[in-house]
């Protein structure tokens, strides 16, 4: 085979294998955001709710003051991102052993070998992605009669939080 190619395919299943590190690094990452809603409920019933919604969602009041709440909850990793990633590992980790394998034919077993080594990225995330999240609210009273609700916590929370209650953003 042409050294052209072979290093053109070896350089892409390089950058390959470079981004498939990083997305299972991102896995674990946490996306921590701040979001603003606003609404006219009175400041009781909106408490009330929001308490009842996220005690639903398997969290916890771990702080509480006149306008401020905070949310506990433990965050299961997923049986099937973990599959996934090992899987993608695997594909991955097999490619760049191929490419190997025909680099440098006189160990090429040895590079084969490397996609043992493919649960490890199943493992990672498992190990890295369980953990407790927290939801902090903070309600403040505007001038307009409108209650102006500061919330941080998982970014997936809030879109969930956002999809079931019909607050505003402005």
């Amino acid at each position: 085979m042409n050294t052209a190619v072979l290093s053109s395919t070896f350089f892409l299943t390089l950058l390959l294998a470079i981004g498939l590190f990083f997305f299972i690094r991102a896995s674990v990452k946490e996306r921590i955001e701040e979001i603003q809603l606003f609404t006219e409920e009175t400041r009781e019933s909106l408490l009330e709710k929001l308490q009842t919604y996220f005690d639903r969602r398997a969290y916890k009041v771990t702080a509480s003051e006149s306008d401020r709440l905070t949310f506990e909850g433990f965050v299961r990793p997923s049986w099937f991102l973990a599959i996934f990633l090992s899987v993608l590992a695997a594909i991955g980790l097999l490619s760049l052993a191929l490419v190997f394998a025909y680099l440098f034919p006189a160990i090429g077993n040895f590079f084969i070998g490397l996609v043992i080594i493919a649960p490890l990225a199943g493992y990672f995330y498992w190990k890295g992605a369980g953990r407790v999240e927290q939801v902090l609210i903070k309600i403040e009273t505007e001038a307009t009669d409108k209650n102006r609700i500061l919330v941080r916590g998982h970014r997936d929370e809030l879109i969930q939080l956002k999809r079931t209650f019909p607050f505003t953003t402005q």
